[in-house]
């Protein structure tokens, strides 16, 4: 049984080239289906994902997209040395720029970290079009603990090889991407950032992931998105786990996030409306 067709492009967003893999799942779905989209973390790209994309796709049957944003991957650079608070938000207007030039109507987001934070701001913002959000390691306000590990990481990079290995997927753009990730969350301004106002208006289904030692955020964060989220969110909270649980963990986020899909296609029906929290 052959695998699913992977197609490499650039598409131009705005005069901004992205690096844009299509993943095909089954060839002649009975009914339109949502597409998944991949959506990385801050220091990722479309190859740091491996083979997790084409896994979920075997599993589901949908076709997928997964991108480098600008900044990251084989995509283009940043035009701009310095972020604003509100960068996250912009990327999510980007994201639907994407869909909209690749003709994509309904999504099907999985997002890790600032790929996650993405995602629901992506669901809050046109719900309508958003058929289910899967996070990891998703942040809604800003911890100490996050801060903490941001620290680390910078750390990290000036002591050990780490630079070097992230050029393999980045290139010369290693210095701009984690500079952006690093002094935008260090600067005084972005301390106050908090997108939990946005979340009721999200109408989807969210399987809300994280590992319980997550070195970027502890369970408040978690617990934060269930409780605001407008829509039915389930939390999956995975012992012994660190930021990344589709690589540590994989077997046990694959298994959920395919029941997850699994269901939302088989209701078949537009976005729920919105789920009233007790």
């Amino acid at each position: 049984m052959h695998g699913p067709v992977i197609t490499d492009l650039s598409i131009d967003i705005d005069g901004v080239s992205l690096a844009v893999r299509r993943i095909a799942g089954e060839a002649s779905p009975a009914r339109p289906r949502p597409t998944l989209v991949f959506l990385h973390d801050s220091l990722g790209c479309i190859e740091t994902w491996r083979d997790f994309p084409e896994a979920l796709v075997e599993r589901t049957g949908l076709d997928a997209i997964v991108y480098d944003r600008q900044g990251y991957g084989r995509s283009a650079p940043f035009t701009t040395d310095a972020r604003t608070v509100g960068y996250l938000a912009d990327e999510a207007s980007a994201l639907f720029r994407l869909l909209d030039t690749l003709s994509i109507d309904t999504a099907l987001l999985f997002g890790h970290s600032d790929g996650g934070s993405i995602a629901l701001i992506a669901a809050a913002g046109q719900p309508g079009r958003i058929a289910g959000v899967i996070t990891e390691g998703a942040h809604v306000f800003v911890e100490e603990e996050t801060l903490a590990g941001i620290r680390e990481a910078r750390s990290t990079l000036a002591t050990t090889d780490l630079a070097a290995r992230l050029a393999r997927y980045h290139g010369d753009k290693v210095a701009g991407l984690t500079s952006a990730w690093i002094d935008t969350w260090l600067s005084p301004p972005f301390r106050d950032w908090n997108i939990e106002a946005a979340l009721p208006a999200a109408r989807c289904p969210a399987l809300i992931i994280q590992g319980e030692k997550d070195e970027y955020g502890t369970r408040a964060q978690v617990d934060a998105i269930i409780s605001g989220f407008g829509g039915d969110a389930e939390p999956l909270l995975i012992p012994e786990i660190g930021h990344t649980p589709h690589r540590e963990a994989r077997a046990t986020v694959l298994d959920a996030s395919a029941a997850f899909v699994a269901e939302i296609v088989r209701r078949g029906s537009p976005v729920a409306a919105p789920t009233r929290k007790a």
